[in-house]
């Protein structure tokens, strides 16, 4: 019996260490991508005049234009990405963090 876990020991050992040099080998021969150069932003033309700086929210929700979620209550505004968004039932919609500090709302902490 002990033979017997002595010998699976050793073949799991050098299966382990096949298993490490195999992935090491194909990861030194992998072929790396070739660098692409970053693509500078272009100024869109000011053909329009800037939306309004906030919007009421529908129902809950605001438009793909205003995604920024403000709370009158906290004074907390909800950027998307962030932890709560999903969660905030808005009063107000804004276009930008910057507008939204601009009329005393301040970033959730999360």
């Amino acid at each position: 019996m002990a033979t017997t876990l002595r010998r699976l020991f050793w073949l799991a050992l050098l299966g382990g260490a096949g298993y490490a040099a195999w992935t090491w080998y194909c990861r030194r021969n992998a072929e790396q991508p070739e660098p692409v150069e970053p693509i500078e932003p272009v100024a869109a033309p000011q053909a329009f005049a800037p939306a309004a700086a906030w919007v009421p929210a529908n129902d809950g929700t605001c438009p793909l234009t205003h995604p920024v979620k403000a709370n009158d209550n906290s004074k907390i505004f909800h950027v998307p990405g962030g932890r709560f968004y999903d969660r905030t039932r808005p009063e107000r919609c804004y276009a930008t963090p910057e507008a939204a500090t601009a009329d005393g709302y301040r970033a959730a902490k999360s």
